[in-house]
């Protein structure tokens, strides 16, 4: 198993990062679009995001932590999933106004790590992009 963690730090307060992570089911597409072009909530707790290379994946909620900000999921199927995958992605406030986001999948098999890093800063980077280019904007 390997472990892929992954941090930036975004010029948005922590509680409008949260808006859009802390959302489920449209957060994907929130988050990073144009790389997800769907998130629709599948069945009760797993969500299906459609990216826009058409790979699939069905994501499990495994729970939630509003007060942390602090959302961990897995990774239960679609059209590539891994053997194993277990996420964490949590937003913690600093002091200036701006915020962390630290994000971390644990995947098998380990092979999938360098994808999954690339993947995952591309997202971040669109997050931040999204957030700092619409302050002010209700995304």
């Amino acid at each position: 198993m390997a472990s892929v963690t992954r941090e930036i730090t975004i010029a948005a307060d922590a509680d409008r990062a949260w808006q859009v992570l802390g959302d489920f089911t449209d957060g994907p597409v929130r988050m990073a679009p144009g790389f997800v072009l769907d998130s629709v909530l599948s069945e009760p707790g797993v969500r299906t995001v459609t990216f826009a290379d058409g790979t699939v994946l069905r994501e499990r909620e495994i729970t939630v932590d509003g007060r942390g900000r602090r959302r961990v999921y897995a990774i239960v199927g679609g059209t590539a999933p891994p053997e194993h995958d277990n996420a964490s992605i949590q937003v913690s406030p600093l002091t200036d106004g701006r915020c962390t986001v630290t994000w971390t999948h644990d995947v098998l098999p380990a092979e999938f790590a360098p994808a999954w890093g690339r993947n995952m800063e591309l997202v971040l980077d669109l997050f931040q992009k999204t957030l700092e280019g619409a302050q002010g904007i209700s995304i």
